[in-house]
């Protein structure tokens, strides 16, 4: 028989606590794949989420004294996986607000230009990802967070792509003047 058809979550935690490492691997066993498909749904990166579930288990075993056995293992272990994903969220507002402002600023040129030709000709000197960046974000007029979202990445990735592709398409317009 293995440790999952003989102990329930409570007994893993017990054995834990007594120093049992076969039963912290047979818990993380358990719920790895749940809590990285949790922290994916956070925030929408598989690395971000591999890392916020390694976070997860840690504090968990850190703070193992903290658990009362009248309580659900799994919303325990939940309610920690989601205090990370939120702590997260929170960085990477701060991120958004600290270069929105810089990221505005650079855009007001191109915003200027009138000629729907170079704007297509400038757009099609990015790659893929900042042209889908840039039109999410001046066209659609969505947030970093939003195309993040749709693009399957980072805040900061989605802010990057922006500002380089901002960068790129300023200069292709000095070149053409």
């Amino acid at each position: 028989m293995n440790m999952e058809e003989v102990y329930s979550d409570d007994a893993l935690v017990d054995q834990i606590r007594l120093g049992d490492e076969k039963a912290a691997e047979e818990l993380i066993k358990r719920y790895y794949t749940p809590v990285l498909r949790y922290c994916k749904r956070q925030c929408f990166n598989l690395e971000k989420a591999e890392d916020l579930t390694q976070e997860t288990f840690l504090k968990l075993f850190k703070n193992l004294s903290g658990y009362k056995e009248k309580r659900k293992f799994k919303a325990y272990l939940y309610t920690i996986a989601n205090h990370l994903c939120i702590d997260e969220s929170r960085k990477m507002k701060e991120c958004s607000l600290e270069n929105e402002e810089e990221i505005r600023n650079e855009c007001d040129e191109l915003r200027r230009i009138e000629d729907k030709s170079e704007i297509a000709y400038l757009l099609n000197v990015l790659s893929p990802e900042q042209r889908e960046a840039v039109i999410l974000r001046f066209g659609e007029e969505l947030s970093f967070w939003e195309i993040a979202k749709v693009m399957g990445c980072n805040m900061r990735t989605a802010q990057s792509r922006v500002r380089n592709a901002l960068k790129i398409m300023r200069k292709e317009q000095e070149n053409e003047r």
